[in-house]
């Protein structure tokens, strides 16, 4: 495994939507290894950034409130980074469904504005970008891996291959020196669970804690795999290190297969009080689920050697003490600004 203090220790790094939840989670990370880090952040309300995800590090980062869709912004912001992580997107599947324009804007246009920043003024930085399982679409075989055909189910997934492909088309093109991991579900500290908008975990946390029922669609029986923050944040990192990544896309994927009635149901044990109910889906939300669906996470590990460290079990503990210690920090909107 790569030496992280050796690779990142006093080198510059910008990482896009960097007060958001893997954002910020990866920004603490890089702080420690001894990295000059700046991170980037519009601080929309609906998008989950708080300064509060960085509390205690405000001194060891440079913060910047800036939208990376202004490309006279990103002309400045790229220039003398070693490594750009861009992590900065809209994720939620139903605002994308009622706000297509935006969705495209923040997805398609914003990834432009960065590449193009990037091949003017600082070519030879390294950026990983931060794709979605999404692409997929309703899989055809499973576990899923890099050579299933990409068909994505609503305007987000589409946006986000679009995000994707063009990371790629710039290196190809360009030499731009990029790599894309396609995430799967993403939990752990700092992740929104205000509402829905990130993943549907953060408000069963949420409920669970508040001693409301944790709703789940249709009869229960999706199977859907998981990565701790942690484990996502090293895989970026490990990436960001070796060069045969350059170029290349990778799936992360969670150890454990689990269905959603059993995760509720794991959720209210370990929290130790709550219930789950099984509910209609919304005609909305019937229209762009994807079923069943897990991940291959081979080609990285036989690539670079990452595999997830995190049982989902102990992820889910931690996560509910965080909350338990946090939550008038993230149970309201209003705190998502400063």
């Amino acid at each position: 495994m790569p030496d992280f203090a050796r690779t990142f220790a006093n080198a510059p790094v910008l990482i896009t939507g960097g007060l958001g939840f893997i954002g910020s989670n990866l920004a603490r990370r890089l702080a420690d290894l001894g990295a000059r880090v700046t991170v980037i952040d519009s601080l929309i309300p609906e998008y989950g950034g708080k300064l509060f995800n960085v509390a205690g590090y405000e001194d060891r980062l440079k913060i910047n409130i800036a939208d990376v869709r202004d490309e006279y912004s990103m002309d400045h912001l790229v220039r003398g980074q070693q490594f750009i992580f861009n992590l900065a997107g809209q994720v939620s599947h139903l605002d994308s469904m009622r706000n297509p324009y935006t969705d495209l804007d923040i997805n398609c246009r914003s990834q432009l504005s960065l590449l193009e920043a990037c091949r003017k003024n600082n070519p030879a930085v390294r950026i990983l970008y931060s794709g979605t399982r999404q692409v997929y679409g309703r899989p055809r075989y499973l576990p899923v891996d890099e050579a299933h055909p990409v068909d994505p189910v609503d305007v987000n997934g589409v946006n986000k291959v679009a995000g994707e492909w063009y990371h790629l088309v710039y290196h190809r093109a360009y030499g731009l020196r990029t790599t894309s991991l396609r995430l799967t579900n993403t939990y752990g500290p700092r992740m929104r669970v205000v509402d829905a908008r990130q993943t549907f975990l953060g408000i069963w946390l949420r409920r669970v804690i508040e001693g409301d029922e944790i709703l789940v669609y249709g009869d229960g029986t999706q199977k859907r795999d998981f990565n701790y923050v942690d484990d996502v944040v090293e895989a970026l990192l490990l990436a960001a290190a070796r060069d045969e990544a350059i170029g290349e896309i990778y799936n992360l994927g969670g150890g454990e297969v689990v269905a959603l009635k059993a995760l509720a149901e794991m959720l209210v044990s370990l929290n130790g009080a709550g219930r789950s109910k099984m509910v209609p889906f919304p005609p909305e939300q019937k229209a762009i689920d994807i079923g069943d669906y897990y991940g291959s996470y081979a080609k990285i590990e036989t690539a670079l050697g990452w595999q997830p460290q995190v049982a989902l079990r102990d992820g889910l503990a931690r996560t509910l003490a965080y909350y338990r210690e946090h939550h008038p920090q993230y149970w309201s909107a209003a705190n998502d600004s400063p």
